[in-house]
């Protein structure tokens, strides 16, 4: 395989369903989009169930709406397992809560034309995350490495790809591709998330696609903005430009309706040429267990 095609939809929350089947209708125009263009896989973002809060019950409280969306997406993802076998492509169907260890979990869910289903937990949350006045969710405990389509692949789910020691994790297995589903509120997020998904492409010598959500869900209670893009980081080797950037969107809060799709392709002969030992520079899977800290 030379290379891998990848749609990335950074989402507007604004698009309002009125129902479960209202919004895989929506989805499954972007997945017709990314199907036309040749891509093998459709990235949607974090939290993108969130949208659904527009047809929540009355009274819904903010500490409710987790459990409540998570019912929505025990409808949505046998919707959406139903059309990734009609368009013949993977989905990567954002996150949404999922029942765990007496909690809720923040999910992200692939789906597959073969009819698998792929979920990874959110493994480090953020301080909104463990609020128990409003999304008091549960952390995850594993971080799943799987195959699809022949490459090798792992999802960290937003503020998972700003911890490097799951990086170092990762590194011993060589993936191909990290899938970063996000949420950022502010340019400063967006920034925080995007920089670390550079990072590690350039720390793992593999690509890294990233989308986030914009816009403002009619129902939400608690995210006033969002603000995020689309991009495919790969390492900083000549052959891919120098820079590492595959593709990339600016980023937008989507206040204007808008939302960004994104077609990438990820070179994935030339990035395991790399890791084989033809990178400039690239260490290997690098540990640091010969290096001690000394202080004072």
């Amino acid at each position: 395989m030379t290379d891998y095609s990848i749609a990335m939809w950074s989402y507007n929350l604004g698009r309002a369903p009125a129902s479960v089947e209202d919004f895989a209708a929506e989805i499954e125009k972007g997945m017709a989009r990314a199907a036309a263009a040749g891509a093998k896989l459709l990235m949607l973002p974090e939290y993108l169930i969130e949208c659904c809060l527009a047809f929540k019950p009355e009274g819904l409280r903010p500490d409710q709406e987790m459990a409540f969306l998570g019912e929505v997406g025990r409808e949505l993802i046998p919707l959406l397992s139903k059309l990734s076998e009609k368009h013949g492509i993977s989905l990567l169907a954002g996150t949404m809560p999922v029942r765990f260890n007496g909690g809720l979990s923040n999910t992200a869910f692939v789906v597959t034309p073969d009819g698998r289903q792929i979920r990874q937990d959110k493994l480090c949350l953020t301080p909104f995350e463990q609020c128990k006045d409003t999304w008091f969710l549960t952390p995850g405990d594993h971080l799943q490495i799987f195959e699809l389509d022949g490459l090798k692949m792992a999802i960290l789910i937003c503020l998972d790809v700003e911890m490097p020691a799951l990086s170092s994790l990762l590194a011993r297995h060589e993936p191909d591709l990290i899938l970063v589903p996000s949420m950022t509120e502010k340019l400063s997020g967006y920034h925080r998330v995007y920089g670390c998904s550079r990072a590690r492409a350039v720390e793992l010598m593999c690509a890294v696609a990233v989308c986030g959500v914009v816009g403002v869900s009619k129902g939400t209670t608690q995210n006033d903005s969002n603000v995020s893009g689309a991009a495919l980081y790969l390492p900083c080797e000549e052959e891919f430009g120098f820079s590492g950037i595959g593709a990339e969107s600016e980023p937008t809060d989507g206040a204007q309706g808008d939302d960004l799709f994104l077609l990438a392709h990820v070179p994935v002969e030339q990035l395991r040429r790399l890791r084989s030992g033809k990178a400039e520079v690239w260490p290997g899977a690098w540990t640091a267990n010969h290096v001690s800290v000394r202080a004072g």
